[in-house]
Order: structure tokens, then C-alpha cells, then sequence
């Protein structure tokens, strides 16, 4: 399969469950209508909750739970590929989750399963913005790079977008595109979210599928949306600005061969 539509949803996702996943169906409905064949939520797409430790009560074993299949569902309800942002799996440590990133195919099946790397534990310079993920998540240890019919997809999430040796990971392991759920603030949105995004495509000659939060949340926390589809060429195919909603664009697999063959950058690489 050289071509196919696919597609990122931008969600202002709330602290209600059920107000995110009518938000979500309504969204991936509107997609399977337009022909998309494989699509990504945002992270955190079930909850954005006033406190992170608020995740842990809707932490699910893996397999099984409200949310994983509501994901299920939809994947085989509407035949894609669906990418379900992120939500928390148990880790068999009371206090502590895994920021999972679930992977469905067509029948409803979990493909794969990544959990995040990279935690978000910063404070910005003014002093008055900080996160620490790690008070609630464990990280993740493994890199991973899931079948499909169009070849490997990378998962990637959020913060992990800061790190380029992992994309070049991906990349070894045979990506040719990489799915970005995030949550992205908008202080650091505003500042690197774009730039960041078209480097990672640019250097690594990958489609980059980034999917965003947008918007105030509870706790006046703000995400800065604009999430995006970057070629290999680091062109922005399509986009979605300030406001929930979905952008869709047509993958080439053929061109993307082309580039990689006449500008075969990852063949120069001197290690």
C-alpha cells in the first residue's frame, strides 16, 4: 500500500471521561466518513484532569478496562488504524501508572502497546509553570515500532519530541513515520512545538503525525494545539490552529522512497 489518508485529532479534553470519549467518537465518526485510514488522538485524550495524580484512579490493567475498549470499539466499529493518545495502565505499584500509548487495528485487536519515555519534569523559567510526571508515571524502557500494512509506524509521545536520538532509533528499527500524541504546553508550544515537530521529519525523512491538545484545562493548565502532518520534506501538509478538530492529509510511501533514494541522507551518516 503506497497511499492512504490518515489523520491527527486536536481535543480540548476535560477532567469528565465520558464528555472526552463522546469527543473523541464524534471526531473518529468524522474521520472513518472521510475515507482516513489510520488516525491519532492526543495524549491524555480520556482525561485532563486538575491534578496528575487524578490519572491514577482511572489507571486500567492492561487488556481490559472502559477506555481500552471504547478504543476497540471504534477501531473495529469504523475499520481504521487507531492510535489512542495516551491513558494510564497499572503497573502493579499502587501509586504509580504507565502513560501508555495503545495501538488498534481494523478488528479491534491492541497491535502495540508503548509506554512513555521520557517524563515530563521541568520548571520553566519564570518559576511559575512546573510539571513533574514522574510523581505519578514510571517510564517506559523500550523503544517501539509497530506493523502495519503501510510498514513499521514509530510511537513517540509528547516530551519524547526533544530527544532526536530516539527518532533515529525508530528510524534504525525501520520507521517510516512516527505518531506524536502530546499534550503539549503552550508556553513551550509557542516557543519549539513546530520547529520541533519539522526537524525530527527533516532529519530523520519521516512522515511525522502530530497530534495535540488545544486550550485551557482544569487548573488553568493550557496546551498549545496546532497539531500538524510533516513530510519528509519538513512541508506542513495540513494542520489544525487554535481550536478542536481533526486534520487530515494523503501519506505517499512512493515518494517518500523517492526522496530517501536521491537524497540519501540517512545512508551518509558517519557514526
Amino acid at each position: 500500500m503506497q497511499k492512504a489518508l490518515f489523520g491527527v485529532v486536536q481535543m480540548n479534553s476535560v477532567r469528565d471521561v465520558q464528555t472526552n470519549l463522546k469527543l473523541a467518537e464524534s471526531a473518529i465518526r468524522q474521520a472513518a466518513e472521510r475515507g482516513v485510514q489510520f488516525l491519532v488522538l492526543p495524549e491524555m485524550f480520556a482525561c485532563m484532569a486538575e491534578r496528575l495524580s487524578e490519572q491514577l484512579r482511572l489507571a486500567e490493567v492492561f487488556g481490559h478496562g472502559p477506555i481500552q475498549d471504547f478504543l476497540a470499539q471504534q477501531a473495529a466499529r469504523h475499520g481504521l488504524w487507531l492510535v489512542g493518545g495516551t491513558m494510564p495502565i497499572q503497573t502493579g505499584r499502587p501509586n504509580f501508572a504507565y502513560a501508555s500509548c495503545l495501538l488498534y487495528n481494523p478488528q479491534g485487536e491492541c497491535a502495540s502497546r508503548y509506554d512513555k519515555v521520557h517524563l515530563f519534569d521541568v520548571r520553566m523559567r519564570d518559576g511559575k509553570e512546573s510539571y513533574n510526571e514522574s510523581d505519578v508515571f514510571l517510564p517506559g524502557r523500550k523503544t517501539i515500532c509497530a506493523d502495519t500494512p503501510w510498514g513499521p509506524c514509530g510511537i513517540a509521545v509528547c516530551y519524547d519530541l526533544r530527544f532526536p536520538e530516539m527518532f533515529r532509533r525508530l528510524v534504525d528499527l525501520g520507521a517510516k513515520w512516527v505518531v506524536l500524541p502530546s499534550a503539549f504546553t503552550y508556553t513551550t508550544g509557542k516557543a519549539h512545538w513546530e520547529v520541533l515537530v519539522r526537524a525530527r521529519a527533516i532529519e530523520n525523512q519521516i512522515y511525522l503525525l502530530a497530534a495535540n491538545q488545544v486550550g485551557e484545562h482544569a487548573a488553568c493548565r493550557r496546551t498549545y494545539g496546532h497539531s500538524m502532518i510533516v513530510s519528509p520534506w519538513g512541508e506542513v501538509l495540513n494542520r489544525v490552529d487554535h481550536q478542536p478538530g481533526a486534520a487530515y492529509a494523503t501519506i505517499d510511501f512512493q515518494a517518500q522512497k523517492t526522496l530517501r533514494d536521491g537524497f540519501p541522507c540517512l545512508q551518509h551518516r558517519v557514526l
